[in-house]
């Protein structure tokens, strides 16, 4: 590199009265701060003045300065991997505290390396932000510079940039473009104008292509977000994904099956011990056959779930106490489960819409078709508005397309249901289909009495 002095004395010293930007003994400067590129006549750097080397520690410094100014760290500098608890807190389910410390070890072995892409996923309150500020917070305590920032107040910071009167839109856009270390908090969140999609993807496509660190937290479906940026965070290559089970911490006694909406507990006496094959009643064998096979399918099922398991037959035949038994074996096993009857669970997405509810439909929908382990009992008797036949179809189809164990109960006839559910349930390799041909449910013999037993023997 040649200095490239704006004044040309020998020594290469500073006008009298110029401010001195770098080392004033630099061999390449002179103190200056600036060289030129000693390139050839039409190359990209002829002529442009570039920061001297003696000016990097001082460069640096500014930059992290800028950028932890911009940054909400200051408030959140006491979110470290030390005081975060890896396994949650007492009562997790297995599968929740065990999703919780796999993102703990991503995240502590991400912010030893920061190579590629981290992507925390979870439901409000599970240790996303916690975890990403406590890579930010080790970040900085080695020296990287570093913007933890929600999407919200990116985007508002680059909007308020149009009028800061200190910088312009194009810097405050590049110094988060550049950023070496780049969080995104609560990505989602953002209020989705054209511009806004623009300008993420201009930012999450930038660094994609220069493999810039990025870590981002989100409680969004990669499929509710924009394709180009979706199809970014979709690269197995440059993106650790990691999802957290674990419920809001908020709430210690909130659980993934809402208490209002799970049914379970009301079918205590569902279990694999207390079926009845029903061999007394004088039933046709192929009837007592049906029986046996969907009996012996759902334990199997129980034990090891893997796709969909569809029970379907007469009201009344044992499909529920089947179904509920799956889920009582689950939950002694220390899975989590959510079982649920299907007109329930509309009602229950419906007083969403009350103004008395805190929670919104979104969130309440979003926890039940992420359930790890979902029973639907009773597909059919609801009334088949459009707005029902909407939601089960996007329940149906995000479940299908994650393949996440689900057990789904029906008296309906296949004409009677969506086609878009019956093209998913009808999937050889995702679902497994037991008719139960036996009729309903008389109360013969030792089970006797079924009237004083609610709705626990039948449908």
């Amino acid at each position: 590199m040649k200095s490239g002095k704006s004044d040309s004395r020998a020594g290469g010293e500073p006008a009298q009265g110029a401010t001195s930007l770098g080392d004033p003994n630099c061999s390449q400067c002179g103190g200056l701060g600036y060289v030129r590129m000693d390139v050839p006549l039409g190359h990209a750097d002829f002529g442009k003045l570039q920061y001297c080397v003696c000016r990097e520690k001082q460069i640096n410094q500014q930059v992290r300065q800028r950028l932890f100014a911009l940054s909400q760290l200051e408030e959140l500098r006491h979110l470290g991997f030390e005081n975060f608890n890896p396994r949650g807190r007492v009562g997790l389910w297995p599968l929740e505290a065990n999703s919780l410390e796999q993102a703990f070890n991503l995240a502590r072995q991400y912010a030893q390396t920061l190579k590629g892409w981290l992507l925390l996923q979870g439901d409000y309150g599970c240790g996303k932000t916690h975890l990403a500020a406590a890579i930010a917070n080790f970040a900085v305590g080695v020296g990287v510079p570093t913007l933890f920032i929600t999407v919200p107040d990116m985007l508002d910071s680059l909007r308020f940039a149009y009028q800061d009167p200190e910088a312009s839109f194009e810097e405050r856009f590049e110094e988060i473009q550049r950023a070496p270390l780049l969080v995104l908090d609560d990505f989602g969140m953002q209020n989705a104008t054209p511009w806004a999609q623009e300008k993420l993807f201009q930012i999450i496509n930038f660094r994609y292509i220069n493999r810039l660190p990025l870590v981002v937290t989100t409680n969004v479906a990669l499929e509710d977000i924009d394709a180009r940026i979706r199809s970014r965070l979709e690269d197995s290559e440059l993106v650790t994904v990691t999802r957290i089970q674990a419920p809001d911490y908020r709430r210690p006694t909130s659980d993934l099956a809402y208490d209002e909406l799970a049914s379970l507990d009301l079918l205590t006496d569902c279990t694999f011990a207390s079926f009845d094959l029903r061999k007394e009643e004088g039933l046709p064998a192929n009837e007592v056959k049906s029986l046996e096979q969907a009996f012996k399918t759902a334990q199997a099922y129980a034990r090891k779930p893997e796709g969909w398991l569809l029970l379907t037959g007469p009201y009344g035949c044992g499909k529920t106490h089947l179904a509920a038994a799956i889920a009582h074996y689950r939950r002694d096993m220390g899975f989590p489960q959510m079982f649920v009857v299907v007109p329930d669970l509309l009602d229950y997405l419906r007083a969403a819409f009350s103004p008395n509810s805190t929670t919104s439909m979104d969130r309440r929908f979003e926890r039940i078709r992420r359930a790890p382990f979902l029973v639907l009992d009773d597909l059919g008797t609801q009334s088949m508005t459009p707005w029902v036949r909407e939601k089960l179809y996007q329940l149906f189809n995000f479940r299908y397309n994650a393949e996440l164990p689900t057990v789904i109960t029906t008296a309906s006839h296949w004409d009677e249901l969506d086609p878009r559910l019956i093209s998913r349930v009808e999937d050889q390799q995702l679902c497994t289909l037991c008719v139960i041909t036996a009729p309903s449910y008389r109360g013969v013999g030792r089970r006797g009495e079924r009237g004083k037993r609610g709705r626990g023997k039948g449908n």
